[in-house]
């Protein structure tokens, strides 16, 4: 990866962490960045609050989940900003998503074309049986996708966009305001699908350290985000 953006890179990262300090009252243990042809995806760990850790022993991460989405949204749209004048390109997605017991989350952010390639970033040994495995979850818990890309970004992390995976009783709840609640139900019951129920460890031969899942309901498509142990 050329000198310029590893720096670029450290000085966005620096500046999310800054971002999440100002609007949450900390910043994270420590702010990673990936970029790979129009992905640029931050790996967090050391996030939670000394409020959302005595509502997580309670019991009580939906109410953690609500308050961080309605922060992220600011936190995102000032974020979205700044990138776009950093690259010179236009914003088209950004996702989030967090795993409170291992205390990591990621911000994902998709823009209009590449940025740099630094490997080819969808033909990789893993493709084929990724797009089937995420395929077969799918349609586990709700339909086949329309559409499924998957994406190296680096040697431990690896990015899969669903595209038309809403059924219609999601569209409707979304048209009736349960946004959030979906999102909600959604994110639990995705997660455990893939955790309990995908083949992942052996697709990638690899243990899967998280697994991070967000949805963009107006566009109607998904991001899933596995990070590999060793991640920097």
């Amino acid at each position: 990866m050329q000198a310029s953006i590893q720096e670029n890179l450290l000085s966005i990262s620096n500046l999310t962490s800054k971002l999440l300090r100002k609007n949450f009252g900390r910043g994270p243990d420590s702010c990673h960045a990936s970029l790979n042809n129009r992905f640029l995806v931050f790996y967090i760990r050391g996030f939670l609050t000394p409020m959302e850790t005595v509502l997580l022993e309670n019991g009580n991460s939906d109410n953690i989940e609500i308050s961080r989405n309605i922060v992220m949204q600011n936190l995102l749209s000032q974020l979205k900003g700044v990138l776009e004048i950093e690259f010179e390109l236009d914003v088209v997605s950004y996702y989030h998503d967090w795993n409170y017991p291992n205390n990591t989350g990621t911000i994902i952010v998709e823009f209009e074309s590449a940025i740099i390639t630094v490997q080819n970033i969808d033909s990789f040994p893993q493709h084929e049986p990724l797009v089937n495995e995420v395929n077969r979850i799918s349609i586990l818990v709700e339909k086949s996708p329309e559409k499924i890309e998957a994406y190296q970004i680096t040697n431990k992390l690896f990015l899969v966009k669903r595209i038309g995976v809403l059924v219609p009783i999601e569209k409707a709840l979304i048209a009736k305001g349960f946004q959030q609640t979906l999102n909600i139900t959604k994110d639990e019951l995705e997660k455990s699908y893939l955790h309990r129920d995908g083949r992942f460890e052996t697709i990638f031969n690899q243990p899967v350290l998280d697994i991070f899942v967000d949805w963009n309901f107006n566009e109607d498509n998904s991001v899933i985000c596995f990070v590999l142990k060793s991640l920097p």
